[in-house]
């Protein structure tokens, strides 16, 4: 069965409803091989996914050298690409402590990263990712990271006003002349990807980990307004970094943390709902989100051709109506969340 395919937004760009994501490929918590990584993404195109999502945060360069180097072998009207904004990578200036790595990440480039919303900060992100992923456009360009998670709540409204003064208007500037296609956020909060959405024009937004079956936070007002604005929604972090997919076993992941107790409780009580209707608890994970009219895409994060194989499984399984009248029932899923049909 051929994937799904709807318009991001008022843009009209057509994605399939199941992304490639790639911070994974930036040696995110674990290093990668290079034939494993590119193993990843050549399976996503076998796959026929057309959304490819990609920053120069990720690995400091290296997610983009990796995806770059399977696309460059892709006829370029076949896929539809993603970067962001924010920062700059500066190779000749090494920190005097001699890490470069980003948090988070195992491995990498070995060149330190700028952040940097300014107009020309985002002209020169923009022409570095173009470099290397080896091509002369990228479809959406998104503001990456201005939140408080990433910067701190003291530290969150300069960025903000910043993005807004030279980032964007960099960004609105190569809209209207027709470089780029689509503009918009990566965040992972709705309020924030909210405040954006009020403050300028744009077409399409990337939000991490606040509309998933565990939690739906963007569904008070930010979808509502993205809807409204026809902003064309990306969604990442559907498995809350990781827990919706492991179950609540030891150890799993909650938002780049390992789970505290009352989430471990609810997700017990999700995945016990999920095993009732015979379905896991990353199927029902993935095929919930897409069943607001705001969502295009669910941008999914893999560091083998195997995990992406099993992604893109997932899409073809059913997921019965009742099961999500059953959890809205239980108190485990907001009644005024819409459904997949």
């Amino acid at each position: 069965m051929a994937l799904e395919t709807r318009p991001l937004g008022r843009t009209g760009i057509p994605v399939t409803t199941l992304g490639f994501g790639s911070a994974p490929l930036g040696d995110l918590y674990h290093r990668l091989d290079d034939e494993t990584a590119r193993g990843a993404v050549a399976a996503a195109v076998e796959a026929g996914v057309t959304l490819y999502d990609t920053s120069p945060f990720y690995g400091h360069g290296l997610a983009e050298h990796r995806i770059g180097t399977v696309l460059r072998g892709v006829p370029r009207k076949s896929f539809v690409l993603s970067t962001k904004v924010g920062r700059w990578m500066d190779p000749l200036h090494q920190p005097a402590d001699g890490n470069t790595q980003p948090p988070n990440f195992a491995g990498g480039q070995p060149h330190p990263a700028r952040l940097d919303y300014s107009y020309d900060g985002a002209m020169r992100s923009l022409e570095q990712s173009l470099i290397r992923l080896g091509v002369d456009r990228i479809e959406i360009v998104l503001i990456h990271d201005v939140d408080v998670y990433s910067h701190g709540a003291a530290a969150v409204e300069g960025h903000f006003k910043a993005a807004m003064e030279g980032a964007y208007k960099a960004l609105e500037q190569l809209r209207s002349e027709k470089v780029i296609d689509a503009i918009g956020v990566g965040l992972n909060e709705a309020d924030m990807c909210e405040r954006f959405a009020l403050a300028g024009d744009f077409d399409a937004m990337l939000l991490a980990g606040r509309y998933s079956l565990l939690e739906q936070p963007a569904l008070d007002s930010f979808l509502p307004l993205a809807q409204e604005k026809g902003i064309g929604m990306m969604l990442g972090g559907v498995f809350n970094s990781g827990i919706l997919a492991t179950g609540p076993v030891p150890g799993a992941k909650y938002n780049y943390r390992d789970a505290p107790p009352e989430i471990l409780e609810r997700v017990a009580a999700i995945q016990k709902v999920c095993e009732a209707h015979g379905v896991t608890l990353a199927d029902a994970a993935l095929k919930f989100p897409l069943g607001h009219p705001a969502v295009a895409s669910l941008v999914m994060g893999s560091v083998s051709a195997e995990e992406t194989k099993r992604n893109r499984a997932a899409f073809d399984r059913p997921v019965p109506a009742s099961l999500w009248s059953d959890l809205k029932m239980a108190g485990l899923l907001r009644a005024d969340a819409p459904t997949p049909a």
